[in-house]
């Protein structure tokens, strides 16, 4: 018989708690993503992530450590090699990733905007990291003149295809970037994401809309999320959990805005009757703030996601299970705009909790993965070891 009914795993993107013992190797000696945003803050205001003990890990200025914590929690180490998004999550779910996904800082090759040309029939502007924002307001302008694709590319793995919806269809502009990714699959490229970045509106006023659509790789292996399909379990995936995992694994997907409609449509799914497994990743604190080095608005959207926590926890079930955790850190102190390789935290709660314990350091993100497993006795993952009797 299953510990819980329902799991209920929020994925803080990027929020990372200190650096990883071999951060030196990624040139991320020091990064500190949620110390540095509390220094810069004069302290965050985040009770609730308090009584749950998040300054029990380690003393996070601010938030007071908490004398009889709500939950169990410590950090975990990413044994992966990488610092992104789906390195971050596909381990998460029970894989391990030996070749880090490959980033072009310096734009992509000659060889592959050539494929793209001769394909689409369109010149190619931009090729270069850029923020999306910044590179239409650059050049969509041109773009409307020409026709030509603009193409980027950020920190991440990943090519970015921004058009005008009234010049390029975001049907046109999606077999687009379906042929991209196509082309950048295999180890040559190595590009975890292509991206339709479709927009509308006139020059010096561009807005980007809710058509754009992620590529990704499929997971290099079986996730849990897969045999959890394969037992009939519930696997309800909100945000970009979806597109990270390509739709495998996936029986309910969720597409949401930002985190706080991540948040509201995560808390309605509470009150949802199934029996599984609900994935929740909260995009803004990474691609908002983290990679626009912008600490103060990252701590204020840390402690908005603290106050919705009440409205979690008040609608658990006695059956239900709650983690959270991030996928890597974004440090907005930190040099560049890249990921940053940190540790993160691990809180689990439930309702049957008396009083919280610290739990001993996981040395994997799969741990996560092997726990919900077990607690619903599906196939494990290789990679992985469950913490569930360590948390009845």
């Amino acid at each position: 018989m299953n510990s819980f009914k329902r799991v209920f795993l929020i994925v803080m993107d990027s929020v990372g708690i200190g650096e990883a013992p071999d951060a030196a190797r990624f040139d991320d000696s020091g990064a500190d993503t949620l110390g540095h945003i509390a220094e810069r803050m004069n302290g965050l205001n985040m009770p609730n992530m308090g009584s749950l003990g998040l300054s029990n890990i380690r003393p996070i200025q601010g938030i007071e450590k908490a004398d009889k914590p709500k939950a169990h929690y410590t950090t975990m180490v990413e044994a992966s090699n990488g610092k992104d998004t789906m390195t971050g999550h596909w381990e998460i779910m029970g894989l391990y990733i030996d070749q880090p996904f490959r980033t072009f800082p310096e734009g992509f090759p000659d060889e592959l905007l050539d494929q793209i040309k001769e394909k689409t029939g369109r010149g190619i502007v931009g090729n270069k990291p850029a923020s999306g924002t910044e590179i239409i307001k650059e050049l969509g302008e041109h773009h409307m003149e020409t026709g030509d694709l603009i193409v980027y590319t950020s920190a991440d793995s990943v090519i970015q295809i921004a058009a005008h919806e009234d010049i390029i269809p975001p049907e046109e502009l999606h077999e687009i970037c379906e042929y991209t990714r196509e082309l950048t699959r295999d180890e040559k490229y190595m590009v975890g994401r292509v991206i339709a970045r479709p927009f509308i509106g006139e020059p010096g006023a561009f807005e980007r809309t809710s058509n754009r659509h992620d590529y990704a790789l499929k997971p290099f292996g079986r996730t849990v999320m897969n045999h959890l399909e394969d037992d009939d379990y519930d696997v309800v995936a909100l945000g970009k959990i979806s597109d990270i995992y390509d739709g495998e694994g996936v029986t309910k997907a969720i597409r949401t805005d930002d985190n706080d409609d991540g948040m509201d449509k995560f808390i309605k799914s509470i009150d949802d009757d199934f029996n599984g497994l609900n994935f929740l990743n909260l995009v803004d604190f990474d691609a908002k703030f983290g990679h626009r080095r912008d600490p103060e608005g990252y701590g204020k959207a840390l402690e908005t996601f603290d106050k919705r926590l009440p409205e979690v926890l008040e609608k658990l079930n006695d059956d239900d299970l709650l983690i959270i955790t991030a996928d890597h850190g974004n440090d907005p102190i930190h040099h560049g705009t890249d990921h940053t390789r940190e540790i993160v935290p691990l809180i689990v709660y439930h309702n049957g909790i008396e009083a919280g314990k610290e739990l001993e350091q996981r040395q994997t993100f799969a741990d996560i993965g092997a726990t919900v497993a077990d607690n619903f006795s599906v196939k494990m993952p290789e990679h992985g070891k469950s913490f569930m009797d360590d948390i009845k």
